[in-house]
């Protein structure tokens, strides 16, 4: 009887803990880099009142960013490979408690790679848009456009088709502005410009960098 027990009671043991595993490993796309961000604030405390920029690897990658943007409050919370629909999974999480002043967004370049056409980057933007205005109905937003990645010559129509359909989007609301970097980036003749770019020609270098600081810190809010 008693080895039967402890026999039930492995058993029980090794199903709780298999249940534990499944659960553990179902956690949603950047589970893990939320919960480092809520660490972080934890020891460190995010400034009040910040300009808040969220999105994928080029605003966490932001070259010098702090320096950049010394005499702004600034916080960066852009995550490494986020698509529209993972920021707006955690806005309770990396927007909303931060109370931001000003939000800017870059997201959406990564969603180019299993869209089916720009229009439903369009769709996600419009679906993470409506999720920032229900709490944030009126702080300032600047949406920077998709860029055009050397190494994802092969998305661009996609790229060009929901930069196009998100700018006129915006033209239609208030407190937003959209930043065109597509065109800026490219040259005279209208090609990318590889020395814009790491090695890796997806992510920026300083000289790509000190394009999007010109466009957008006249429009950034000063304290």
């Amino acid at each position: 009887m008693l080895k039967l027990f402890k026999t039930a009671a492995l058993c029980a043991s090794f199903i709780l803990l298999f249940n534990f595993n499944s659960f553990s490993q179902d956690k949603p796309a950047f589970w893990d880099d939320i919960q480092a961000i809520k660490q972080y604030d934890k020891v460190y405390a995010p400034p009040k009142d910040p300009i808040l920029f969220i999105g994928s690897s080029s605003i966490r990658l932001w070259v010098d960013f702090t320096k950049t943007f010394k005499d702004y409050t600034v916080l960066n919370r852009g995550i490494g490979g986020a698509v529209t629909a993972d920021v707006d999974r955690y806005l309770e999480d990396i927007v909303f408690p931060y109370y931001p002043k000003q939000l800017i967004i870059y997201v959406g370049e990564n969603d180019l790679i299993k869209a089916e056409t720009g229009d439903s980057v369009f769709e996600d933007f419009k679906k993470l848009y409506t999720g920032i205005r229900a709490k944030l109905p009126i702080v300032p937003i600047i949406y920077i456009s998709i860029k055009a990645s050397p190494s994802r010559v092969q998305y661009l129509s996609k790229g060009k088709r929901a930069n196009y359909l998100i700018q006129e989007f915006i033209k239609g609301e208030k407190n937003v502005k959209f930043i065109d970097i597509y065109q800026p980036m490219l040259n005279k003749k209208g090609e990318m410009q590889p020395k814009l770019f790491k090695e890796d020609m997806l992510h920026m270098n300083a000289a790509g960098y000190e394009i999007w600081n010109k466009l957008l810190e006249p429009f950034l809010l000063k304290d």
